[in-house]
């Protein structure tokens, strides 16, 4: 099941798209009104949308291409993301490998959709991009042991954690630096755990206009997904719809000699196997 979020003559619903992957089923019809409320509904609401979508005719279903895609979680109630997990961006960035996930956060006011332009403001100089594949949490908890890790999980999608370097390196506090408007691209759906079975074993890639600058595996993840759930767990209580972005390997701006950053009018493009793709052009803005 692929899970959105999309405008349609002026109103933005959720939806899951149907198997073919041209139609999509509004939820609102069985009550939810948007992706949040689907995911905390827990098995009810799966049950209901499976169901509905097994019965579902076009007569109930919207064209895809007749829609606009927007950011499935716009306000998740966290968005969580791990730092140098990929040991060759840990090297590349002239870091330690770290012996404990590295977590910071993202503002939700950074978060846009897939196509939305990614403004870069002349407060930096130094604007960078990297491709990080995300966990959406669907039953929340403490204390969540690893082995229980697929309980808590809804689901996956793709984040661009666009940063700021000259921001984020001035100081050891990362957080402002990762969280200018537009600085956190996701999308472009929530791809269902029971149809991703094997996050830990899906290739991604970024490109920019074609040209590949990141290619790598989440087989390559320093901490895995169960480690990375445990341990904010129990620091934290994770709740539904909570996102996790998992890290970027190498091949990042700061990584390249000279350092490739971000330039004017450019697209950038994630490709993870088994979610889809990511698009978002860049602006620069007075």
């Amino acid at each position: 099941m692929r899970l959105i979020r999309y405008k349609l003559n002026g109103r933005i619903a959720a939806g899951v798209l149907l198997p073919n992957a041209d139609r999509v089923l509004p939820l609102d019809g069985l009550g939810f009104n948007s992706p949040l409320e689907f995911i905390a509904g827990g098995p009810d609401a799966w049950h209901k949308a499976a169901s509905a979508l097994s019965d579902s005719g076009d007569t109930h279903t919207i064209a895809l291409d007749t829609l606009t895609l927007l950011c499935p979680l716009p306000n998740p109630g966290k968005l969580l993301c791990v730092g140098l997990n990929y040991r060759d961006h840990a090297l590349e960035s002239r870091m330690e490998i770290p012996n404990t996930p590295t977590v910071f956060t993202k503002f939700a006011s950074s978060i846009i959709g897939p196509g939305d332009t990614v403004r870069i403001p002349p407060i930096t100089q130094q604007p960078d991009y990297e491709a990080e594949l995300a966990v959406i949490i669907g039953t929340g908890g403490r204390n969540i042991s690893a082995d229980k890790w697929r309980d808590h999980v809804f689901g996956y999608t793709i984040v661009n954690d666009v940063s700021a370097r000259d921001i984020q390196l001035a100081t050891s506090q990362w957080v402002l630096g990762k969280s200018l408007d537009t600085f956190a691209p996701i999308g472009p759906w929530i791809v269902t755990a029971d149809e991703l079975t094997n996050p830990e074993e899906q290739d991604i890639k970024f490109d920019i206009d074609g040209v590949v600058l990141q290619s790598s595996n989440t087989r390559e993840l320093i901490f895995k997904i169960p480690q990375l759930i445990e341990f904010i767990s129990s620091i934290v209580p994770l709740a539904p719809g909570d996102i996790i972005s998992t890290g970027t390997p190498s091949g990042v701006g700061l990584g390249h000699k000279p350092p490739r950053w971000l330039r004017n009018g450019e697209t950038m493009t994630i490709e993870i196997s088994g979610i889809g793709k990511l698009v978002n052009p860049v602006k620069f803005v007075s």
